[in-house]
């Protein structure tokens, strides 16, 4: 790989890295990449998913360390998310593309007006909060979020904050912290079955990787420091670049 695609490798996973541990949506900006450098759609997706893993690993013991994350109570909807994530995996090939573009579009417009419409949900501090114990309906909406994480990583961060935040009554620090921690989980999972099927580049998904993960440091320390109004701001400027790409503004 030439010296250039490394750099560019390392300098979008950076921005991505932060992008997806304070909001969502930097594989907007990794999988085009991985394509452009001439990976086929499937092991674009694969490969991004080795970046996904290295970079939440930080993430989580960045706020494991800050004491935002509690392992030890915090897994319940991991558990859900991890079953729908290796039934997504395993039908990903089965998607139509065009037509999960436009429900994406669609929902991050929705969660976009969610978040100007009523930002003292997603501000409000909930210091020392724990998750309590979920409920049926929770348990179901996080197997969808994660079966949907399971067909493609796009995105799917916005769907998590959105279920912790509007679903379960944590603030966007914690949910940010709860959020890394369930793409870290049902990753392991959804990226083997990726591996088993040689759809990942090893090689290229650690050199993005080391970007990803020097983003996710950042991200997770401006997190706990800024707090939940400063990573509203980040979340609504990620969501309205994800709408307007998928709406085809940038071409």
């Amino acid at each position: 790989m030439e010296w250039y695609m490394i750099l560019a490798l390392i300098g979008t996973g950076l921005a991505a890295g932060f992008i997806n541990t304070t909001a969502g949506g930097g594989s907007m900006l990794t999988l085009p990449l991985l394509m452009f450098l001439g990976l086929p759609a499937n092991v674009a997706n694969g490969t991004n998913r080795i970046a996904i893993l290295l970079q939440n690993v930080i993430a989580v013991n960045t706020f494991r360390q800050k004491k935002v994350l509690n392992l030890k109570t915090d897994y319940k909807l991991a558990l859900p998310a991890v079953a729908g994530s290796i039934i997504g995996a395993l039908f990903a090939v089965e998607i139509d593309p065009l037509l999960l573009k436009k429900i994406i579009a669609g929902l991050m417009v929705v969660m976009f007006l969610l978040v100007v419409a009523k930002p003292e949900i997603w501000v409000k501090e909930r210091a020392g909060q724990t998750l309590a114990k979920p409920t049926s309906l929770q348990y179901i909406i996080f197997f969808f979020i994660g079966l949907y994480g399971g067909f493609i990583q796009l995105g799917v961060g916005f769907f998590l904050l959105a279920g912790l935040v509007l679903g379960c009554g944590q603030d966007l620090v914690k949910a940010n912290a709860l959020k890394v921690f369930i793409v870290l989980i049902y990753t392991v999972f959804s990226l083997g079955i990726f591996i088993v099927n040689k759809q990942a580049d090893i090689s290229a998904g650690l050199i993005l990787a080391a970007g990803n993960m020097g983003g996710a440091w950042l991200g997770a320390n401006f997190a706990v420091k800024g707090g939940a109004k400063y990573v509203r701001y980040v979340l609504l400027l990620a969501l309205v670049i994800v709408i307007l790409n998928l709406f085809g503004v940038f071409g």
